[in-house]
């Protein structure tokens, strides 16, 4: 055992991502240790804060170095300063309530809705595509979300794409972890283009407000905040391919050998009637081929792209099961077979499952009609794989063998009803495969447009707004009550609620305030310097505390350094602004790159790799810039 422990830590230390983490925390360690006790310092640390200190480094370095979840590292970091008396109950419990907290978690309700109404399908098609590379997969990813973010509060943004790109990923068969960064950065490179992108944004606007009289206009931090987006843009887009890691694979490296045969059809009215295959999105659909139409008595055995369909065309379907989940998405087509609507279960409380017939099955050598499987087990047959061969003939005519493999539209209860049932080898529940209720989905994209609408006016918050869209989307049916609590990201609420504990501790024990004192204390002859400081003093503190925190911290600051230097004060309420909103190398220090922390599989050293780089390109950026556009 001891040697298996030997092994696998000597593989962590060749990691360069491990030293990167380290070499970080022992930085912000020794460097606000040796800052807080300088003699310039006006108040030296005292055991409380170097209690919060050490906690802090060693949570860094346990979320860097371990396999443990995140939440469970940082939970057990705010234990220890809850326990040692360094915060008390309320304070160490008040991220819990936090509003910014609260209304991560509600959002996932909002897209919950959005995805059970197909709105998000329709989101991915109109704006996504199918790019044939990974870095075209990037360049159409980004652009949408920086136009949207830059106009929108970003966290929504950010919320409502991350299912987007987790089935997009899947059908482009680029593993999730090489675009759930890119959206997080880019969601954070349109926010720093206007005044209203980011929360941070206007928390220092109204900071400005207080202390001047006068705020910003909308397009005021765009001089500096469109050079940084465009060049952060560019430079992971031409970087992607070594720093973006490479931590799951979405897909096996083998094609699923059950080739399922399914058929679906266009019923009357149905939006696909007049277009052609390619049109209706039927042609490129990964792992999935249509086989033949069958009109009437004619049947198509070869279709081409430029076939036109029809009302009351049965399509013939091949294909693995993720890709039969994605067709059934698909607005304007249902499965062929009436039984569906026969079913006890209304059809929005329905999910797919997969069963495999054993030879005990009394529907042996029976047809799929006339074995009457639906009143047998109350569930329908959609779709047949055997051994990878192609099924001919409808569904209801196949004569059922062991070891063939069912597609049941059937109650979520079915799986545990049947598990141990002799009838079938195996049972499992295909996951998020609810079928869509597209006719919901006019009202869920509109519920969606007012909450964003009533919180980019003001007149609601953006927690008021999201609990607001969020009940909409329940009370009308768009999301059902059961869905809204399983779509909640209850992890990525953990550690957001655990950070903002700790970044009380640093704000408390006056950790952050020694380490902004000090960092801005070279700075007080020349206004270059000073710019310099006051953009890395936030920056940094962005990385460890969360961002409107380090504003808050660094804004007096600033501005006093301002006012004795006898300079203007925009270049540094604008280097505050990109400063605090630009975090890119750690998950903690901002609410979206820890919202795609789980999607994308990541672990702490790889917002280091990717994010550092970033962090220092926009530093230079900003303060080459900024006092070109607001002089001194």
């Amino acid at each position: 055992m001891q040697l298996w422990y030997l092994r696998r830590w000597r593989l962590k230390l060749k990691s360069p991502g491990l030293w990167l983490a380290l070499a970080g925390v022992g930085a912000v360690v020794v460097g606000i240790g040796h800052l807080a006790l300088a003699p310039s310092t006006a108040t030296a640390l005292s055991w409380q804060g170097w209690l919060t200190l050490a906690t802090i480094a060693i949570t860094f370095g346990a979320n860097a170095c371990t396999n443990l979840p995140a939440e469970v590292v940082f939970l057990g970091g705010l234990a220890v300063l809850l326990i040692s008396g360094i915060l008390d109950s309320d304070t160490a419990l008040a991220g819990f309530s936090n509003a910014g907290m609260v209304t991560v978690g509600v959002l996932y309700v909002v897209v919950a809705g959005l995805q059970q109404t197909g709105g998000l399908t329709w989101v991915s098609q109109q704006a996504l595509g199918l790019p044939k590379s990974q870095k075209r997969a990037i360049v159409r990813l980004m652009v949408p979300v920086m136009s949207l973010s830059a106009v929108l509060n970003n966290t929504p943004v950010v919320a409502m794409f991350i299912p987007v790109v987790g089935d997009w990923c899947r059908k482009l068969k680029i593993n999730p972890s090489k675009l759930m960064i890119p959206l997080s950065y880019a969601s954070i490179f349109g926010g720093i283009c206007t005044l209203i992108g980011t929360s941070t944004n206007l928390v220092v606007n109204g900071l400005l407000i207080d202390e001047t009289g006068s705020g910003m206009g909308l397009l005021d931090i765009a001089w500096v905040g469109v050079p940084c987006a465009i060049a952060g843009a560019l430079f992971l887009v031409l970087t992607q391919r070594w720093l973006l890691p490479d931590r799951k694979s979405a897909f096996s490296t083998s094609d699923d050998p059950r080739q399922y045969t399914l058929e679906m059809c266009l019923p009357a009215g149905s939006p696909m009637a007049g277009k052609t295959v390619e049109q209706a999105g039927l042609r490129h659909l990964p792992g999935l081929y249509l086989a033949e139409i069958v009109r009437g008595q004619q049947v198509i055995p070869a279709v081409g792209p430029k076939e036109v369909l029809r009302d009351d065309d049965q399509l013939v379907f091949v294909g693995a099961v993720d890709s039969i989940v994605d067709l059934h998405r698909l607005r304007g087509l249902q499965p062929a077979t009436d039984q569906v609507f026969k079913l006890d279960t209304p059809r929005l409380g329905r999910c797919l499952t997969e069963a495999v017939v054993s030879d005990s099955c009394p529907l042996m050598g029976k047809t799929v009609r006339e074995g009457e499987f639906r009143t047998h087990y109350n569930a329908v047959v959609l779709a047949v794989a055997r051994n990878g061969e192609r099924l001919r003939g409808k569904i209801g005519d196949i004569r059922l063998r062991s070891g063939d493999a069912l597609l049941l539209e059937a109650n979520p209860t079915f799986e545990t009803q049947y598990r141990s049932s002799k009838d079938f080898y195996l049972v499992s529940t295909v996951p998020d495969s609810t079928p869509i209720n597209h006719d919901k989905a006019p009202i869920a994209l509109a519920t969606m447009v007012g909450m964003i609408v009533l919180a980019t006016f003001g007149w609601m918050s953006m927690l008021h707004a999201a609990i607001l869209a969020a009940v909409v989307m329940v009370a009308t049916g768009c999301c059902s009550p059961h869905k809204a609590i399983a779509s909640i990201e209850w992890s990525v609420l953990l550690v957001i609620a655990a950070s903002l504990g700790l970044g009380q501790a640093m704000d408390s024990t006056g950790v952050a305030a020694a380490m902004a004192d000090t960092l801005l204390g070279p700075a007080d002859s020349n206004p270059w310097v000073a710019l310099v400081l006051v953009y890395g003093a936030t920056t940094l503190l962005t990385e460890i505390v969360t961002n409107n925190a380090a504003a808050a911290l660094i804004f007096p600051v600033a501005i006093a350094l301002a006012k004795s230097l006898g300079v203007d004060y925009m270049p540094f309420v604008i280097a505050i602004m990109v400063g605090a909103s630009a975090s890119f190398a750690t998950p903690i220090g901002y609410q979206t790159n820890l919202m795609v922390y789980g999607p994308g599989g990541y672990r702490f050293t790889d917002f280091l790799r990717v994010g550092v780089p970033i962090n220092l390109l926009f530093w230079l950026i900003t303060v080459m810039v900024t006092p070109l556009a607001f002089p001194f």
